[in-house]
């Protein structure tokens, strides 16, 4: 007589998996969580057994704790012994085989396995595709089939036709299709161009954009800076920021030093962190290292693509150190307000409608010029010129290719840069 089916060979459900969860929970055992969802009980344990996820206990209280404490002979145990044996739960190791919901679970010190139904079934189903990734092809039986098609192929044959005279090979034509496409034989000299009907035309090598790695600001993240302030808190620290009217450029770098609120400028036409980078090293080279030392020992900037390389702003030509970067969190301008507020004036010349593609150096260097010549009330009314240089020397700001502007005489209008 033929047996009856109590269950059907059909995959487990999200709504399976919840079936089960709730079973764990109610402290039901495998045979009726199976008898519920209509499948066989080892598949309740194989799917708990699988996809339960490990939860280890804090030995903070319990170091050790072993199954022959209360009998044990030498006590108090501070280290693994050899009498030592693994502590046994009925509920975790036999049934249901998690621990969700333990009535025990507070007081219990053993390891445990809890059982989540979304993550069971979103790990079963990566493994579902997982497990159809790549070819269904040994090495061996890789260089049998190639041994016979690329002679053939390159006398021209279809794939039908090598197919049709030799039976031995099992696959079809798709599928052999799909592995000359997918490069299995490049290394026999066969690819998408040795096909009898295949269209001949120029393939794109840079079709798509490589993906760029994340850049890493491990140990230059803002909460490093202010770690850092609160060591260093007498270091001076440069905001510097991007300003540009179009996204294919040009761009001006800017730095702003905040206690003298002194800004200065340079013309860029590539937003990269080389082109960013070539500015410090102009610095370097016209202010001396010590003078640059004091001047540059920290820059904070944002997470932008142009500052994203640290080590360029970092290291000088020798990979000598000369400076540390750090950077803003995400979409936080805030943390470096002065460069942002600074740029109110920069808008005032340049303002956003205005293309940039005329201007020179030299007018970047005017423009600041006429910027730092104005006197802010934050500064007692002093300029950030007359600020900088008595700070710093009068012959710092000449060597920066700024110029002190008579009072009168400063304008922040677009006239100043662009002609009229």
């Amino acid at each position: 007589m033929e047996r009856k089916l109590l269950h059907d060979d059909s995959h487990l459900t999200l709504e399976d998996r919840k079936i089960i969860q709730v079973g764990i929970e109610n402290n039901s055992t495998k045979s009726s969580i199976a008898r519920t969802i209509g499948k066989d009980a080892t598949t309740v344990a194989k799917e708990i057994r699988r996809h339960r996820r490990f939860k280890p206990r804090n030995p903070f209280n319990h170091p050790i704790v072993c199954a022959r404490m209360r009998t044990c002979p030498t006590k108090p145990c501070v280290k693994r012994c050899a009498l030592y044996e693994e502590p046994k739960c009925n509920h975790r190791d036999k049934s249901p085989g998690a621990c969700n919901k333990c009535k025990d679970g507070p007081r219990c010190h053993l390891d445990k396995y809890c059982y989540n139904a979304v993550t069971a079934d979103k790990k079963y189903h990566d493994d579902l595709v997982g497990t159809r990734v790549g070819i269904d092809l040994t090495p061996t039986e890789q260089d049998a089939i190639a041994q016979i098609i690329v002679p053939l192929l390159k006398k021209g044959q279809s794939i039908h036709q090598i197919l049709s005279a030799h039976p031995e090979i099992k696959q079809c034509d798709r599928t052999l299709y799909n592995y000359i496409e997918g490069g299995v034989f490049k290394e026999y000299g066969i690819d998408n161009f040795s096909l009898k009907e295949q269209v001949n035309r120029k393939q794109f090598k840079q079709k798509y954009k490589k993906r760029k790695a994340p850049a890493n600001y491990e140990g230059r993240k803002y909460t490093d800076y202010l770690q850092f302030l609160a060591e260093n808190p007498e270091t001076p620290t440069v905001e510097m920021d991007t300003v540009y009217n179009n996204q294919e450029g040009p761009y001006i770098q800017t730095f702003l030093f905040p206690k003298t609120a002194f800004m200065i400028g340079f013309l860029h036409s590539h937003k990269t962190s080389e082109s960013m980078a070539k500015s410090i090293d102009w610095l370097q080279e016209r202010l001396g290292k010590e003078q640059f030392s004091r001047l540059f020992p920290v820059l904070l900037t944002d997470r932008g693509p142009e500052f994203e390389m640290h080590q360029l702003f970092e290291l000088d030509s020798s990979d000598n150190s000369r400076l540390s970067i750090f950077y803003c969190d995400p979409m936080q301008s805030c943390q470096k307000p002065h460069v942002e507020n600074n740029h109110n004036y920069v808008r005032d010349i340049i303002p956003n409608s205005y293309p940039l593609s005329g201007l020179t150096q030299e007018s970047i260097d005017l423009m600041f010029s006429h910027i730092n010549s104005t006197p802010r009330k934050s500064l007692g009314d002093k300029t950030p010129f007359e600020v900088f240089c008595f700070l710093y020397g009068k012959d710092v700001p000449e060597v920066l290719s700024i110029r002190k502007i008579d009072r009168d005489d400063v304008v922040l209008k677009p006239e100043l840069i662009f002609a009229k």
